[in-house]
C-alpha cells in the first residue's frame, strides 16, 4: 500500500482572502489567518473631507424623500380613481388577490 504524505499546505480563500492551513492526511482546515484589509483613509483630514462630502449626499437624499412623500397622497388617490373606473366599467371583474389569498 502506498504511503500518504502527512504534510500541510496553505490555501487562500477566494471569498474572504483568508489564509487556510489544510492538513493533507485528514483533509481538514487546521488553522486560518484572516485577511487584513488596508485602511481606506490614511489621515484624519482626508476622513473629514470625505465625511463632509457624504453629508451633502445625505441631505439631497433626505430632500428627495420629503418631495416623494408630499406627492404620495396624490399618487394613491390617482391609483384609487383608476381602479374605481375599472370596477364601474366591469362590475363582474374578480377581486384582486391579497397576500393572504396566495397561501
Amino acid at each position: 500500500m502506498a504511503k500518504k504524505s502527512t504534510g500541510m499546505f496553505t490555501v487562500d480563500c477566494p471569498c474572504c482572502k483568508a489564509e487556510l492551513k489544510v492538513d493533507a492526511e485528514t483533509k481538514s482546515v487546521i488553522d486560518y489567518k484572516e485577511h487584513v484589509k488596508p485602511r481606506e483613509v490614511a489621515d484624519m483630514e482626508a476622513a473629514m473631507q470625505r465625511f463632509q462630502g457624504e453629508a451633502g449626499r445625505r441631505e439631497d437624499a433626505f430632500l428627495k424623500s420629503v418631495e416623494q412623500h408630499k406627492d404620495h397622497a396624490k399618487v394613491l388617490e390617482k391609483k384609487f380613481d383608476e381602479m374605481f373606473k375599472k370596477v364601474k366599467e366591469n362590475p363582474d371583474m374578480p377581486l384582486p388577490k391579497r397576500d393572504l389569498d396566495w397561501d
